[in-house]
């Protein structure tokens, strides 16, 4: 896409801090890190969702994240990190070209999700349960493929 500046990342018409970047996916710093070292991974496909990323595709960029929170802790002494993902605009997906954020942690970095915590009421659970099983089981089969 011609107007996404992921995409025009990817063409190298913007500069971007790379840390990695293989056939399938490209990381780099965030320029407004939550904390320092933040990392987005993102297809080199342009995908405005997640639900349209190639399984492998999706699989490298949740593995090389994985990889990439493993050397924040180490090389960056962070105690932790976490994998984000928002899928659309609801879920506070800013830039409409899918990305993963690996945000390194500490424990007193002061950076809170803020989740709220819902009670499901009686017989909500299950049947919320069994209404997604169905609807997978349609779109994916049982055999999870």
């Amino acid at each position: 896409m011609d107007n996404c500046i992921f995409c025009r990342i990817i063409k190298g018409e913007i500069p971007a801090a790379k840390v990695y970047e293989d056939d399938l996916v490209l990381a780099f710093l965030d320029i407004a890190p939550i904390n320092y070292g933040h990392v987005l991974v993102i297809p080199k496909e342009h995908h405005e969702s997640s639900s349209t990323i190639p399984e492998a595709t999706a699989g490298r960029m949740f593995r090389i994240g994985s990889r990439i929170g493993i050397a924040l802790k180490r090389k960056l002494d962070y105690d932790a990190f976490n994998l984000h993902l928002a899928d659309g605009t609801a879920a506070g997906q800013v830039v409409m070209h899918a990305h993963l954020h690996v945000v390194p942690r500490g424990v007193e970095d002061g950076f809170h999700w803020n989740w709220r915590q819902l009670q499901y009421p009686d017989g909500k659970l299950a049947e919320t349960a069994a209404t997604l099983a169905e609807r997978l089981a349609a779109d994916i089969g049982q055999s999870g493929k």
